[in-house]
């Protein structure tokens, strides 16, 4: 396990080092996007932007991602990280999009390039599709380290929702997408190819190692009851107040849950349509002879699909 150093003794370097953090609810996907920024330097990261797409026109559009340019032009921020923590399955990633319009460098967790693999298969790509990675400037394993501004951040390796999810810590600030979810609606699912409940667990107590008044964001946000949208806890709410993990406080107990809930559930809508984008860093399929993009839909490839 990585050790996370101590803050500061001082509040006010405290204060200096821990991020301005801004969050955009994505309602269409229920996703949650952020502006990471040092207030000392202006300098920022985006973590996890979303490309807007309608499945049912196949229609692409960029107002998520344009929000985001938004609050960083009105800021005056400068962004130098485009960040994801994992290729999402349920939305398509503006990551290319956003290095286009900002130059800055994109980065996802090293372990994207087994995902690639797994899913360049499925999809049938072309020989020429690179599973290396090089679609992104960086690579991430566990304990790397890199620099916002002058906001230091780490990453944790975080596998159990997909096999290459990454945590993002900055200060006293964590972004755990696909990991916890609000402590109202538990956690994430694991059946995905190369999903693991009992990596999950195992990545869920690392988190919940960390100091208990980390901060804590998370990629979705379901609304359960009908409550307004939500997207930051603490480590000690989680603990105290998940759902999942008072249900299940075992490991034992959490892979039994987990994969027994897993059972029940249907494939994200856009599951099939999103990875082919998400795995080449958010780069749309390139134009063929007639000028047109097309997604790939591979039939009867995701077992155990519920109809219902």
């Amino acid at each position: 396990m990585t050790s996370i150093e101590a803050p500061p003794h001082s509040a006010a370097e405290r204060q200096a080092l821990e991020p301005h953090v801004a969050a955009f609810f994505e309602r269409r996907t229920c996703s949650i996007q952020y502006i990471v920024a040092d207030t000392a330097t202006g300098e920022c990261a985006v973590i996890d932007p979303v490309l807007d797409y309608d499945e049912k026109s196949g229609s692409i559009a960029t107002h998520s991602a344009d929000q985001l340019l938004q609050h960083i032009s009105e800021q005056k921020l400068t962004p130098t990280w485009i960040l994801d923590t994992h290729p999402h399955a349920d939305h398509l990633s503006a990551a290319d999009y956003l290095k286009r319009k900002t130059g800055a460098r994109t980065g996802i967790g090293a372990k994207v390039v087994d995902v690639q693999k797994l899913w360049k298969d499925l999809y049938n790509l072309p020989d020429h599709f690179p599973t290396d990675g090089s679609q992104w400037d960086r690579l991430f394993a566990d304990g790397d380290r890199f620099r916002i501004g002058a906001l230091e951040a780490e990453v944790l390796f975080s596998p159990g929702h997909t096999l290459a999810s990454i945590t993002y810590v900055v200060g006293g600030a964590a972004f755990v997408h696909d990991t916890l979810l609000m402590p109202d609606y538990g956690t994430a699912r694991c059946d995905f190819p190369g999903g693991s409940a009992g990596q999950l667990w195992r990545t869920i107590q690392r988190i919940l190692s960390l100091p208990d008044d980390t901060r804590l964001f998370v990629g979705h946000d379901y609304m359960p009851g009908g409550r307004a949208p939500a997207w930051e806890s603490t480590v000690g709410d989680q603990r105290s107040r998940n759902v999942h993990l008072l249900q299940a406080p075992s490991e034992e107990r959490f892979v039994e849950f987990r994969q027994a809930r897993d059972a029940t559930l249907p494939m994200p809508k856009l599951i099939l349509h999103a990875l082919q984008v998400n795995i080449a860093a958010g780069r749309l399929p390139e134009p063929e002879g007639n000028g047109q993009r097309y997604l790939k839909i591979p039939l009867d490839a995701l077992p155990g699909v519920r109809w219902d």
